[in-house]
Order: structure tokens, then sequence, then C-alpha cells
């Protein structure tokens, strides 16, 4: 779906730079996203806040149980996960 209009950016493409670093609407402009109109700064900022999120879930999922890796997935999915 495109996000960003002026740039005909999709929440693929965002989602990708966020991926790869981007942390704030401002690492987002530099990458050619949300640099002009910013109609589409409230939704690449819930973007963002949602990766910030999932990040904090792997890493306590991940500091819950070390080397566990359906953990980590699961809580990047969204998921909960218990051990049998």
């Amino acid at each position: 779906m495109i996000i960003c209009i002026c740039r005909g950016k999709s929440d693929r493409v965002i989602a990708k730079a966020i991926d790869n670093g981007a942390t704030s609407v401002r690492d987002l402009q530099r990458c050619g996203i949300g640099d002009q109109c910013g109609s589409c700064h409230n939704t690449l900022r819930g973007m963002l806040a949602r990766a910030a999120a999932d990040q904090v879930a792997q890493q306590a999922a991940t500091d819950a149980c070390p080397g566990c890796a359906a953990h980590a997935a699961a809580a990047a999915s969204g998921a909960n996960l218990a051990h049998a």
C-alpha cells in the first residue's frame, strides 16, 4: 500500500528502510520518504513505533530464554509461546 503519496513509497519500502536502521521520520526523509508534504508522518511514526516495540519484545524473549529462537520468532510475530 502506498504510504508516502508524494514519493510513491509503499509500506514495504518503508519497512525495509526501518529494517535497515531508520529509527525516526528524519532518517526516513534521508531515504526520500516523507520529505515533501508531510501528510504521511503520522503513519510513519506509527510504523517506527511498532518496529521499536517488536524489537523490544524480541529482545525480552531472547533475554528470558537465551538461545531460544522459537521465543524470539514468536515475539516478533506478536504470538505467545510457552515451552511444553
